[in-house]
């Protein structure tokens, strides 16, 4: 697939989503968990997105891969607080525009 077509693919998904609060955003996607891991982080779009302005392509295809892999073939490596702290993954926004690192609660569940 594209670049081309992934990006308006998202920018078609984003406007699809905007007509009814974001319904057709994954809901609950539980992240890929390193061995150290505290606890299940679970990402949910709705207090990621702006649905007065979705911005699907600033995190995907490039950051985070989607459409057409289901949560068990995602190519996406658990995330690390290392590879975070260096702006990969959840670190390009978290610790920077976003809460940082100092409470697990925040994002980890137990």
């Amino acid at each position: 697939m594209t670049r081309k077509l992934v990006v308006a693919a998202a920018l078609l998904l984003g406007g699809a989503a905007l007509a009814d609060g974001l319904p057709n955003l994954p809901q609950g996607l539980a992240l890929p968990r390193g061995t150290d891991s505290p606890g299940q982080v679970t990402f949910n779009h709705e207090s990621h997105v702006d649905a007065a302005k979705p911005g699907c392509v600033s995190c995907h295809p490039r950051r985070f891969a989607i459409l057409g892999r289901s949560a068990t073939e995602r190519r996406t490596p658990a995330i690390t607080h290392a590879a975070m702290e260096k702006g990969e993954a959840c670190g390009a926004c978290h610790g920077k525009q976003a809460f940082g690192f100092d409470d697990c609660t925040g994002c980890h569940a137990g």
